[in-house]
């Protein structure tokens, strides 16, 4: 089965509503969705766009006040989903739950369910400036185009979240980012690229790009980038397809789902079923070694 995806690399620009939002959406899923593919993803908390025309002088309390826009996010994204016939990763979106603010990915299917994915790792950022809960349940999404996971940027830092998801058969993990850095940006592509190496998994990554007048967005570093594992079946250099950095554009490619099957079982590693699981469950031996 091969499988399309499309990675929004969002601009970030200030807007004065909901309706600049909602029109900036519609064009980058209209673009996206002339391409037909099965899968598009945007960036981690590009709907902090919204905070362009909120009361931002107490971030905390601006943060949450956009659960206010999340029923209205919800319905755009559903509808969206079913015009185009796509599955689509929203990005994330901050998002109140019990009285606790989650960045919260959300999955839209072309017949109008909505799933969630909380990121499970904060940042700094997050944990101080937000004041954000962790997510405590990582899911595996069975679709008819493939098993997938979401990884909100951070995640994808640890590696033990993609062996999960992977040993579950998960085919492709997608990355929702947002970081204001260079070597931000890198950190997560490289994690990315080392997470499709080490389980034979196809990941799909995009960033936020531009820049808003608000405290901590300001400014954004971002590519959005599809990889692959690194063996002859793929790619030469692993990327199935990469933006320029810090435009405002969609990325495509196309991944064969048949070629991890077959890498998985006779490439020239496989190191999604050569783990060492005994050897993990041994303690550390501490060897003293002295001058």
């Amino acid at each position: 089965m091969t499988v399309r995806i499309a990675a929004v690399q969002y601009l970030l620009r200030p807007i004065h509503d909901w309706s600049g939002f909602e029109n900036q959406v519609r064009f980058v899923m209209k673009a996206a969705g002339d391409y037909k593919p099965q899968f598009t993803v945007l960036p981690e908390i590009f709907t902090t766009q919204l905070l362009s025309f909120m009361d931002t002088r107490d971030l905390k309390a601006a943060v949450r006040l956009m659960d206010d826009y999340t029923p209205r996010y919800i319905e755009l994204f559903r509808e969206l989903a079913a015009e185009w016939n796509m599955f689509v990763i929203g990005g994330s979106h901050p998002t109140l739950r019990d009285g606790e603010l989650l960045n919260t990915a959300y999955l839209f299917t072309p017949g109008g369910q909505v799933f969630e994915q909380d990121k499970i790792h904060r940042t700094r950022w997050e944990r101080e400036k937000w004041g954000t809960a962790p997510g405590n349940q990582l899911r595996l999404f069975d679709t008819p185009f493939g098993k997938i996971a979401i990884l909100i940027c951070y995640d994808i830092e640890f590696p033990e979240l993609a062996r999960i998801v992977c040993e579950a058969g998960a085919d492709i993990l997608f990355v929702p980012s947002c970081t204001d850095d260079r070597q931000g940006y890198l950190r997560v592509r490289y994690c990315c690229h080392a997470r499709a190496i080490e389980n034979q998994v196809f990941v799909a990554m995009t960033s936020t790009v531009g820049n808003l007048p608000v405290e901590g967005l300001g400014l954004h570093y971002g590519q959005a980038s599809i990889l692959t594992p690194s063996d002859f079946p793929f790619a030469r250099d692993g990327i199935a397809a990469e933006g320029t950095p810090n435009l405002e554009q969609i990325v495509i490619a196309d991944v064969h789902l048949p070629l991890l099957e077959a890498n998985r079982i006779s490439g020239t590693t496989i190191p999604l079923y050569d783990k060492r699981k005994d050897v993990y469950e041994n303690p550390i031996e501490i060897v003293k070694v002295t001058a």
